[in-house]
């Protein structure tokens, strides 16, 4: 009897345990980036945004209940199907109810038939490859696409520098690279005129190191500009080494170059380099930038890259989606997602197109002083 007696009330502790375990104590947000590998700077910038919003706002309310927030962190590695496998992770073991991430197009790119399948929905902040959202219902993003960031370095390129000929190098390996190269391609030749605008389009592989070969070719074409979208140390080496070879056209390049190890590795050749970003310190836009920027100058001692301020978005966008839902499914997070209109971001106004991208201004900066140095904001 003593026996029944025990195993009944142990099976009583355990029935009472599971029940109160099967509740939701917590809303899970699952950030989904590179911290290793290729792309870890990018995505240690994101992550800081994404932690600093968590402090300051650490909870949420879901109907008449409020409940933390835990961020559960997936290092995709910089690798593709690294990539597949922590998104996997993320939604098939952790149990999350939103997404954020990833630092680079391709490495979101992996992810989204896994969220998309298991109805959870997704937000980028800096990943600018229009497939990212195309065709799927459940990624969002909180950044501009590459169509306009092509267009605004064209523009910077025909109308600030008054090139007429282009040479393009592209990280071939890279989904955003080449993506974003065949944008401004398009828009140089429909500014100049002139089909013949890019004397050529030369390609290199994530990692590499030596570009001599493609850098003697690019110096005889003798080119007005030249436009090299790629990650920020291939970028950097690139350019450093064009220096060394007596090449002196002005290099311009895309969000991925605002990175310290970007000037850690050119040093001084980075020096008058010129691309576009998102956000800049120097021009705060909502009240929200004041808040973000406030905080993290006095977290680091220091100014937060523009991927840092979209971090922060992503995570204010998916907790005001939450809210707005009332509800931890999936598919109502996303539909109330889908309704965000002038959101007050640190990187400006948000608002989700049909497309699920988001309709932002682009700021373009250049090195000045071994710094990353603001030059105008370009509308939309």
């Amino acid at each position: 009897m003593r026996k029944i007696s025990l195993l009944l009330s142990l099976a009583a502790i355990f029935a009472a345990t599971g029940c109160k375990s099967s509740k939701p104590t917590t809303v899970k947000i699952g950030i989904f980036e590179p911290m290793t590998g290729a792309n870890a700077a990018g995505g240690a910038m994101e992550v800081e945004g994404i932690k600093l919003a968590n402090q300051l706002y650490p909870t949420v309310k879901v109907g008449d209940k409020e409940y933390k927030i835990e961020l559960v962190l997936a290092d995709n590695k910089s690798d593709k199907v690294e990539a597949a496998n922590a998104a996997q992770r993320l939604v098939d073991q952790d149990k999350v109810n939103v997404v954020l991430g990833s630092w680079g197009s391709s490495l979101s790119m992996a992810a989204g038939p896994i969220v998309k399948d298991k109805k959870i929905p997704a937000i980028a902040m800096s990943a600018t490859n229009p497939l990212v959202t195309k065709g799927n219902d459940y990624y969002f993003r909180v950044c501009f696409i590459d169509p306009f960031q092509g267009t605004v370095m064209a523009n910077y390129a025909a109308k600030d520098l008054k090139a007429k000929k282009a040479v393009i190098i592209r990280e071939v390996s890279n989904d955003y690279s080449v993506g974003l190269a065949k944008f401004f391609a398009d828009s140089f030749k429909k500014l100049t005129g002139d089909e013949n605008a890019i004397l050529g389009e030369l390609n290199y592989n994530t990692n590499d190191q030596d570009f001599t070969a493609q850098l003697t070719t690019l110096k005889s074409m003798k080119p007005d500009v030249i436009f090299a979208p790629g990650n920020y140390t291939e970028s950097a080496l690139i350019i450093k080494q064009a220096q060394e070879l007596g090449i002196t056209a002005p290099f311009l390049g895309g969000d991925t170059w605002e990175a310290p190890e970007f000037i850690d590795v050119g040093k001084k050749a980075t020096e008058g380099a010129v691309f576009s970003t998102f956000f800049a310190t120097e021009v705060p836009i909502t009240d929200t930038s004041k808040t973000f920027l406030d905080a993290y100058r006095k977290q680091y001692s220091k100014e937060p890259a523009a991927v840092t301020a979209l971090g922060f978005d992503g995570y204010l966008v998916a907790r005001a989606a939450i809210e707005k839902a009332g509800s931890l499914e999936g598919a109502k997070i996303r539909d109330a997602l889908a309704g965000v209109q002038a959101f007050p971001g640190a990187a400006g106004l948000i608002t989700f197109d049909q497309n699920r991208d988001a309709t932002k201004s682009a700021v373009i900066k250049t090195v000045k002083g071994g710094k990353f140095t603001y030059l105008t904001t370009v509308q939309p």
